[in-house]
């Protein structure tokens, strides 16, 4: 491969050299034909059924080449599908990998795109199986494909009132690393542990899939899906799908120690970050009351991410009341495509 271009012979070379490094994985269970034919021949497990999920990643819309090395934007490709997948409980599989880039991407550039992809997909036993390539007039776009597999898919619409609220992880991390990443110099006063934690959050997320995968075959859950857009705008879409309200306590989001100083240093509120900053990838969900314990315990014994009470599904009409110190407060609300302002949400929103 060259350094002035992609490899020379075309489209037919680059596809050859993409095959030659998903060929490191070797042989995985369920591809009988992978890259080279017209398209990949899978086999899903016996019962199961088939999951599909597929995001459109557009350069200065969901990344910035200014920060975001090639090999970043490949495993926030298939990061963000995974998180997906694991909202509903499933087992990734397989992943069609579309990539369009300007006529002077370098080779290199390329190769390390499909590295960075690889890297989190081998991570989660993913076979990259096909795709596509093209030139692009202006800037990168990329679009994954996963396939999965779940034996009962956990959707948005199963949550009954009495249920807990309750989320994986930390939220605000990966606002919290925009914010550093959008500046000349790094904020002072903050340890480089921190500013390397948030930043590692926003370019390359962690998809939940063990969690998302024992979660979806513990008893007590009911609904769940994944944190992308915010919660205080992904909140409201699952509430929207099961018909049902929710109390919120917004002084109850967990909020880790590199966020909150971030958020110090540069005079930011944490919470907006955590409900309206996006790109978290982690998993919320709605449990029965009585099963809480035990679940954030089971993920704890696993090693998986700790599990917080946030809130409690209530009767009535679908929207989320936030309250902080007991009083209803109005919560930013997070990425909205083609919304024509940024909006907050309070009461029924």
């Amino acid at each position: 491969m060259n350094r002035e271009g992609p490899p020379r012979g075309g489209e037919d070379a680059l596809v050859r050299a993409i095959r030659d490094l998903t060929a490191r994985s070797g042989a995985i269970p369920g591809v009988r034909v992978g890259i080279g034919d017209d398209c990949a021949v899978l086999e899903p497990s016996a019962g199961a059924a088939l999951l599909a999920t597929t995001d459109l990643l557009l350069e200065n819309v969901h990344f910035r080449r200014r920060w975001a090395e090639p090999a970043d934007i490949g495993w926030k490709s298939i990061a963000v599908n995974l998180s997906d997948i694991a909202s509903m409980g499933g087992r990734p599989r397989w992943a069609l990998v579309a990539l369009a880039c300007p006529e002077e991407t370098t080779a290199e550039e390329i190769t390390a795109f499909y590295e960075g992809a690889l890297a989190v997909a081998r991570r989660h036993d993913v076979a990259v199986v096909g795709g596509d390539t093209s030139a692009s007039p202006a800037g990168w776009l990329v679009n994954v494909t996963l396939l999965g597999e779940a034996t009962t898919p956990r959707l948005r619409s199963t949550a009954r009132p009495g249920d807990v609220v309750a989320v994986t992880g930390a939220l605000g991390r990966s606002a919290a690393g925009l914010a550093v990443l959008e500046r000349d110099t790094a904020p002072a006063g903050v340890a480089a542990a921190h500013l390397a934690g948030v930043t590692a959050a926003h370019l390359r997320p962690e998809p939940r899939v063990a969690e998302g995968l024992w979660l979806g075959a513990a008893a007590g859950v009911r609904a769940m899906m994944d944190v992308s857009d915010g919660i205080g705008i992904d909140l409201p879409r699952l509430l929207a799908e099961s018909g049902v309200g929710a109390r919120m306590d917004v002084d109850r989001l967990p909020i880790d120690e590199a966020t909150r100083a971030v958020a110090a240093a540069l005079g930011a509120d944490p919470a907006a970050w955590a409900t309206g900053g996006g790109e978290d990838y982690e998993l919320l969900l709605t449990c029965e009351a009585g099963a809480f314990e035990r679940l954030q315990r089971g993920l704890a014994e696993r090693g998986g991410a700790r599990l917080t009470a946030i809130g409690e599904i209530v009767a009535g009409a679908p929207g989320a009341r936030w309250l902080a110190g007991g009083r209803e407060v109005p919560v930013a609300r997070g990425f909205e495509h083609f919304a024509a302002r940024p909006a907050a949400s309070g009461a029924g929103a």
